[in-house]
This record gives C-alpha cells, sequence and structure tokens, in this order.
C-alpha cells in the first residue's frame, strides 16, 4: 500500500493514538513498524489477540509491566563491547526483573488469553544476572562487596584518610599554627587534602602550594607530613577505579553471554506493550473486534471514523453480489466522509485494531486499497486538478486487481460534465473488470444511470433534510434519490411547473423545441407607448436627464429645437442630442428652491464674480474687460 493511500486516509493519525496507550519506547517503535497485514490468518490472530488483551485488562486491571523500559540502546553498546556504568546495569536489571514478573503473570492468564500466553514462554529468566547485578550495584555505584580486591583497598583508602586527617587536625589545633592559617578546616585541592593558608605565609609553613584562591588571598598547602600518604592515596584511588572497571566489566560481560536471550526478550516485550496499547484504545473508543473475510465482502453496521469527533454511523454493504458502488448526495453531506471512513476501517481491521461498530460488521482484508480523495494539484509540476487526478487514476487502474479495494471521491469532475462522465464510467467499468471492490462518489446523472442498469453496480445516496436542506449524513443504499438541486429550487420558490420540465427533461432526455408565438414577441420596429409617452413630455431648462446612449446624466441647458433637439450640459460640457435620446430623471421643481437662478448652473464662479463687479462698477474689473477688448482687436489684426 502506497503512502497516499495511508495520508489520505489517516492511518498515521490512527497509529498516533495508539500509541499514546504504550508504556515504552517498545511498543511505539513496534506500532511505527507494524504495517496492514495481508493475510487474513494473521489479522485474525491479531485482532484475537487484541481481544485477549482486552479481557485481561477488564478482569485484572492491572498489568505488571513495573521497571519494563527501552533499554535497546543499552544492548547496541554492549553488542559493540563497551561498559555499562552502574546506573546503566540498574536499568538492565530491573528490565529483566520486569520479564520475569509479566511473563508469571501471562502465564496465568492461559485461560482468558491462550495466544497472549504464548509469548510468555519466549521470554528468558535472568535471576542469576539480576542477584549479581544488584548485589555487586547500589546507589548507582560499585558496592565494596562486589570483589574482595575492592573490599581490601578501600579498606586501606579508609585508613589512610584516617592518617592524613588526624595529622591535619594537630596541625591545626596547634597554637604556633594559628596566625598562618586563613580557615581552620582540612580541604581537597587535586586529590590531595591540604590546609588554606594566609597567602603571606606562605613560606613559614612547609610544604608544597597546590592551589590559590580565586582573590590570591588564600593558598592551599600539602604540608610536608602527609605528602606521602597522599601519595598513596592517589595510588590507592587508581587501583580502586581499576578493581571497579573489572567488576562493571565482568557484569557486562555476563549480559553480553546472554544477549541473544536479551534480544528475544525485548521483541516479546514490545509486542506485549503494542498489544495491550490496542486494547487500551478499543476499550476507549469502544471498539468491537468485526468479522473478517478476504472476498471482497463489507458490511459495516452503525460504523463510525475513528478521527472524527461527533460523526454519525455509518451503515454500509458491498461485496456480495455487487462489486462497485456509486455514491451520490449534496456537498458536505458526508460522501467524502463514507470513503474514509471504509478506507480507515480496512486498514485498521489490517493492523488488529478493533473498530466502532457493531460486532456483526464483516470487513474484508485487501492486498492493496488505492485511493484518490481531495486535489492533488501540483505547482512544481503544473498540472491540473483534473490532470492530477487522471494521472492518479491511471496510476491505480495499472495496479488494481481482484484483492484490490478502490476508493474514488468526485470521479470525473474537473473537465466538460459529458466527457468526464463517460470518462468515469469507462474508469469504473475497467475496474469492475479488473475484480476490484470500488467504491466512487459522483454528482453526474449519467454514471448514476449506469450504475442503475449494470447488474454488478449499485447506487446509493446521502440523505437531507428536505424541509432544513441539511445533511443528515445518513446513506442509502439501492437508489441514487431524488436530485438535491430540485429540492433546493422547490424550497427557494421556484414554479411547480419550471420543475416538473426539469425532472421530466432529466428522466427522458426529451426536450421542447417549440417556437415562440408571432403574438408574444414584441417588435423592435414598433415603438412602444412609453417611448411616445417620454418623447412628448416637455423638458425644461434646469431638468435632470439620462442619455440613453452612454447612460451618464445630465442637464437642460436648451429646449426642444425645430429639429427635435434640445442643448444639455455633461460634466461642464454642452453638447446637443435628439430629445429622443433622453429620458426625464427629475424635473427642475424638485432640484431647486422657487426662485433659483437657474443661470448659476452653465456659469463659473469667476464669470459670476466679475459679472458683479461689472454691476457695482468695480474698476478693476473695468480694466480687465478693456485689456481683453485690447488684445482681442490686436488678435483680430494680425490675423489680416
Amino acid at each position: 500500500m502506497n503512502n497516499n493511500t495511508f495520508e489520505k486516509l489517516g492511518y498515521y493519525e490512527l497509529k498516533k493514538k495508539v500509541k499514546e496507550y504504550c508504556i515504552s519506547g517498545l511498543g511505539k517503535a513496534l506500532v511505527d513498524n507494524q504495517k496492514p497485514q495481508t493475510n487474513i490468518d494473521m489479522v485474525r490472530r491479531r485482532l484475537k489477540e487484541t481481544t485477549e488483551a482486552k479481557s485481561i485488562i477488564n478482569n485484572s486491571n492491572h498489568v505488571p509491566f513495573n521497571g519494563i523500559s527501552d533499554i535497546s540502546h543499552l544492548i547496541d553498546k554492549i553488542d559493540k563491547g563497551e561498559i555499562l556504568d552502574p546506573s546503566e546495569l540498574i536499568m538492565v536489571a530491573d528490565f529483566l526483573r520486569g520479564c520475569r514478573i509479566l511473563k508469571k503473570f501471562m502465564k496465568q492468564q492461559e485461560f482468558y488469553a491462550p495466544l497472549l500466553s504464548e509469548y510468555a514462554l519466549s521470554l528468558t529468566e535472568f535471576i542469576d544476572i539480576e542477584d549479581e547485578i544488584n548485589n555487586a550495584i547500589r546507589n548507582n555505584k560499585v558496592d565494596s562487596n562486589a570483589s574482595k580486591e575492592l573490599s581490601k583497598i578501600r579498606k586501606q583508602i579508609l585508613n589512610l584518610e584516617a592518617k592524613i586527617e588526624d595529622k591535619l587536625d594537630k596541625f591545626l589545633s596547634s597554637a604556633k599554627n594559628k596566625k598562618y592559617i586563613q580557615e581552620f578546616y582540612i580541604s581537597k585541592r587535586n586529590d590531595k587534602y591540604v590546609i588554606p593558608i594566609i597567602a603571606a605565609y606562605k613560606n613559614n609553613v612547609e610544604g608544597v602550594v597546590v592551589d590559590v584562591s580565586a582573590k590570591g588571598t588564600t593558598v592551599f598547602v600539602e604540608l610536608s607530613s602527609v605528602s606521602k600518604l597522599n601519595n598513596e592515596l592517589i595510588q590507592l584511588r587508581y587501583e580502586e577505579q581499576a578493581e571497579e572497571y573489572q567488576v562493571l566489566a565482568y557484569l557486562t560481560g555476563m549480559l553480553a553471554e546472554a544477549i541473544k536471550g536479551i534480544h528475544i526478550n525485548l521483541e516479546v516485550i514490545a509486542t506485549y506493550d503494542m498489544v495491550f496499547a490496542k486494547a487500551k484504545y478499543s476499550i476507549a473508543v469502544k471498539g468491537t473486534e468485526p468479522k473478517v473475510n478476504d472476498i471482497g465482502y463489507i458490511h459495516i453496521i452503525n460504523g463510525k471514523h475513528p478521527l472524527l469527533e461527533g460523526c454519525l454511523p455509518l451503515n454500509f454493504n458491498i461485496g456480495s453480489d455487487k462489486r462497485t458502488l456509486v455514491i451520490t448526495g449534496p456537498n458536505a453531506g458526508g460522501k467524502t466522509v463514507a470513503l474514509k471512513t471504509i478506507g480507515i476501517m480496512t486498514l485498521a481491521i489490517q493492523l488488529g485494531l478493533h473498530i466502532e461498530a457493531d460486532s456483526e460488521s464483516q470487513l474484508s482484508v485487501f492486498d492493496n486499497i488505492f485511493v484518490d480523495i481531495g486535489d492533488n494539484q501540483s505547482i512544481e509540476n503544473a498540472l491540473s486538478t483534473f490532470s492530477s487526478h487522471i494521472k492518479n487514476i491511471a496510476g491505480i487502474l495499472n495496479e488494481a486487481n481482484n484483492a484490490s479495494l478502490i476508493l474514488l471521491d468526485e470521479i470525473g469532475t474537473g473537465t466538460e460534465p459529458n466527457e468526464g462522465a463517460n470518462l468515469a464510467i469507462a474508469i469504473l467499468e475497467e475496474l469492475y473488470h479488473k475484480g476490484s471492490i470500488t467504491t466512487a462518489t459522483t454528482h453526474y446523472a449519467d454514471i448514476k444511470e449506469y450504475a442503475m442498469k449494470h447488474p454488478g453496480f449499485e447506487n446509493a445516496y446521502m440523505k437531507f433534510d428536505p424541509d432544513t436542506l441539511e445533511p443528515l449524513y445518513q446513506m442509502v443504499i439501492g437508489d441514487f434519490g431524488e436530485s438535491n438541486a430540485l429540492w433546493i429550487s422547490r424550497k427557494m420558490g421556484l414554479k411547480k411547473s419550471v420543475l416538473e420540465k426539469a425532472k421530466f427533461y432529466i428522466d427522458h432526455k426529451t426536450y421542447n423545441y417549440d417556437i415562440v408565438k408571432e403574438n408574444k414577441i414584441k417588435k423592435s420596429q414598433e415603438p412602444s407607448k412609453a417611448s411616445e409617452e417620454r418623447e412628448n413630455e416637455k423638458l425644461e431648462v434646469g431638468d435632470k436627464v439620462l442619455l440613453l446612449d452612454d447612460k451618464q446624466e445630465a442637464i437642460v441647458y436648451k429646449e426642444k429645437d425645430k429639429y427635435n433637439n434640445i442643448e444639455v450640459m455633461v460634466h461642464n460640457e454642452f453638447k446637443k442630442i435628439n430629445r429622443k435620446r433622453v429620458k426625464l430623471l427629475i424635473k427642475k421643481d424638485h432640484l431647486y428652491p422657487q426662485g433659483y437662478d437657474l443661470d448659476a448652473l452653465f456659469t463659473s464662479f469667476e464669470e459670476r464674480k466679475l459679472e458683479k463687479d461689472i454691476q457695482r462698477g468695480s474698476k478693476k474689473a473695468l480694466k480687465k474687460i478693456h485689456k481683453e477688448i485690447k488684445n482681442s482687436a490686436y488678435e483680430n489684426e494680425q490675423k489680416k
């Protein structure tokens, strides 16, 4: 099965949910690595194991995984010849103890879990190694009793340290040394016992300066009287480390000799962790073990998608006498969810997971599941949506066989409807002849009609409420239902006669080509009554009108002349236009107050100001007029 199938159906998200119930990295890693099983006997075994683990949890309320952790990295170190440190050895000992306890527990569960209890027989007990590690390591350190030589060395170290401390205590308590001592305590620097001395008196004390304080006011002196003893102590420390290494090497060597059995224990523990995680998941979702077959028969009763909250149960049937199902229904009505539910449930049972459905449900085991769901359009390869779908379907057609489940969403869309529908029919027909179990969603009536007539095809549809137009997310198999477009149109008030005609055309594809009667047509040559009334209506200066040619508004400047033309102002420009090409919008009486100076509509502010200045005898205005007259006369003279 390809990665596209896993991603589109939510396979990885489903695994993630199961991993949440694992108690160690061992189980999580095994869940990650597990692939859908295609052998029906192995699928049945996986499902039965989950059922048994569920029974154990329900009857015991506790599975002893105490001390179990992922020690595979430590086993890898042993395989490479590395020596484990004390804390790592304790982890391995705890793991071995956990294996021993779990083995005993699982052997007692043979009545509830005959399959799962068999795995316990493969678990090896290593009590001797457990004891050796626990006796040699205490508080994450090599214990003195781990070997006689180590015990002897540590006793010598204790005696030597006592002698050194005794000599240094005498130095500290001596009255003649008090003035040299910075602080009255015994310190250690570079694994040597020293005394803090005031820096100024370092030459007054017989010994060697081993270290100096940060400020330089204190020096740490190894007294000559203990120098030899310090050197002996350092030598004993080296001997102690060498002996500890020997103990750790011995214990690691014991594990190396048992490495094959420990590897098997890791595999068994990982399997138990994974199976019990599946059981906990089943309990959480109220899952059941369905019946399985390998003949393509799928019968889901009240099944729910494992990754969707609040989805309604799906009832679905295919593969008994029909191998192709065509699903129709409104957008957002649950068609795609139905496809994904079928696909993810099939993957789930092939992983050994229980499903949220009635126990009488049946699912088939497939070698491959192929899907074409959603838009796979890619910017990189510049494929159109339709091309992307066809490329995917072409690959499916090459690989599909009688052990394949095919899920196709909105088949044939993205191109001209007639071509798309017939191409979809050809694709479905090819898959049918290959023996595949195919479920496809569509809106095309031609596909529904083909499925209705084909003996190996069946129609189904997703219901919706005709009153509220809301989808009900319920599948009805055996019919393609009435088009939701007609329901919606009726709800929106479309005439009954139009709806009935549309239904007739859908059913019979026989159309009405009658020509409309002459008396129903308006002749453009015959002037309408409204047009005549508009032409006879008088237009006055100041009226607002609409220019019919370019739909611009204008103001009447001059009334109709003998040629039936009027002059109007449009955007401060004046133009003549035939009265027929103008429609009255608002009479001047509704636009301006009584006595309003209509001339002000057609003159600019500067022109009106100049006129008022002349009326009141403004010298500046008169001078401006004389200048314009003079300039005009000069221009006329030049033209001559």
